[in-house]
């Protein structure tokens, strides 16, 4: 019988799945994989899957700084954007209900009935929350467009100096009422991040719990005639669509310029998923990575998407690309040129202002859809139009949490009062 080699790679720090409290950690690579193996003295030993796939997860993360013993010791019981947090707020994400008109299996606010934060409060958090001419703020929830007056609190955003107004949404109310996009486009916001889990019906009634694709190709086409630049936003759950990735990919581009890329979200297990998952049930960035370019190489160039240096290495990846007339995907950047991705850390500001660039769809630009990319002028033109970008964030739960990566997060959430990571804040436990 062949035994496996295992091979420690890195110390670090996790918590336990069971009470939460911060235990010493360790990556560990056996049989092609890489796992989290750490012990409680309480609950007893965990390991969880963190990396399978082609590429070396040691080369993705490079020359990252490991935790030392004795850094971070509040972390993440009582995390925040202490002295010892290594990277600023690229987006700040404000809940504004916990009401949703879904009830989606994996949520990782664990929302559906409840109640909106009242108008006067999330105004007074905007104003707190926002560096004027500076801040990207999410509006999430919850859904916030079961908000009749969501525009008002786009406005009131806008009003409180955020440059960039996002919206976080399953996209349903934006196929259905035109007039409320009309409205929300009026008030300011500036793009729209949407859930956005595959082409078949049957992968949303597994996910979300009914039919969708239709509602959602209507928000897409709704969101174009009031220019607002949409990414999608896929939730990938193995068995039930990541063999849809090239698909999703392929859909996106024929969408442009109103889609502006694809946010791909491997599965995290918080929210209302109370036990453990197994390992078959992770899906991770190495295989993600395997599968874009699996799936979809024949649109998306070879050696464009690399780790992400404004968070951590092993959060996420991003490819910068534009839209050709053929429908093809032109790299801006390779692995070693990328604007977000070299090999020094991007500062959370200069993050901010790149994918806004890129999500933002111009206001005072033709659709350049004749133009010729053989000129300066029309190349140039072509990039403000049909910018498109792939980026992926690796979201942490209970089971693989890995201090080190929490202290490079640039997604912030904000509550009473203070910026509190985004794995962090949403951290459960398993029962």
């Amino acid at each position: 019988m062949k035994v496996k080699v295992r091979k420690i790679l890195r110390e670090t720090y996790s918590v336990c799945p069971v009470c939460l409290k911060r235990i010493a950690a360790r990556h560990v690579q056996s049989g092609g994989a890489v796992y989290m193996e750490k012990t409680c003295p309480e609950h007893g030993k965990f390991s969880t899957v963190i990396w399978r796939g082609k590429r070396d997860m040691a080369a993705w993360r490079g020359d990252t700084e490991p935790i030392r013993e004795g850094e971070n010791l509040n972390c993440p019981a009582a995390c925040g954007l202490c002295p010892e947090h290594q990277q600023g707020t690229c987006c700040v994400l404000l809940e504004v209900t916990s009401r949703c008109n879904l009830r989606c299996k994996f949520c990782f606010a664990g929302a559906g009935v409840g109640e909106d934060v009242p108008f006067e409060k999330v105004r007074a958090d905007l104003k707190a929350l926002a560096v004027p001419g500076q801040t990207l703020v999410q509006l999430s929830g919850g859904e916030p467009t079961v908000r009749s007056d969501l525009p008002e609190i786009i406005a009131a955003a806008k009003e409180a100096g955020c440059r960039y107004v996002q919206l976080n949404t399953n996209g349903i109310r934006l196929g259905e009422d035109e007039g409320y996009v009309r409205q929300l486009a009026d008030a300011g916001l500036s793009f729209v991040f949407m859930q956005f889990d595959g082409l078949d019906d049957r992968i949303y009634e597994a996910l979300r719990g009914r039919k969708l694709i239709d509602v959602k190709k209507r928000a897409i086409e709704n969101c174009a005639k009031y220019n607002l630049g949409v990414t999608l936003v896929p939730t990938l759950v193995p068995r039930v669509n990541t063999h849809e990735i090239g698909e999703i990919i392929r859909f996106a581009v024929s969408q442009s310029p109103a889609v502006r890329g694809v946010h791909f979200q491997p599965v995290s297990y918080f929210g209302r998923i109370p036990k453990p998952p197994e390992d078959s049930a992770r899906f991770t960035l190495g295989e993600l990575i395997d599968a874009v370019e699996e799936q979809a190489g024949d649109i998306v160039p070879e050696g464009s998407i690399s780790p992400s240096r404004c968070d951590h290495p092993l959060c996420g990846f991003h490819g910068d690309y534009i839209v050709l007339p053929g429908g093809q995907l032109k790299a801006l950047r390779t692995n070693k040129q990328s604007c977000c991705c070299t090999p020094k850390t991007t500062t959370a500001a200069q993050n901010r202002a790149f994918v806004a660039r890129k999500w933002e769809r111009p206001k005072d630009v033709q659709d350049g859809k004749d133009d010729d990319i053989g000129t300066l002028d029309g190349f140039l033109r072509r990039i403000k139009t049909h910018s498109f970008t792939l980026t992926a964030m690796a979201f942490q739960d209970a089971g693989n949490l890995d201090l080190e990566r929490l202290r490079r997060c640039s997604l912030h959430v904000f509550t009473d009062g203070r910026f509190v990571p985004f794995c962090a804040h949403y951290l459960s436990a398993f029962k």
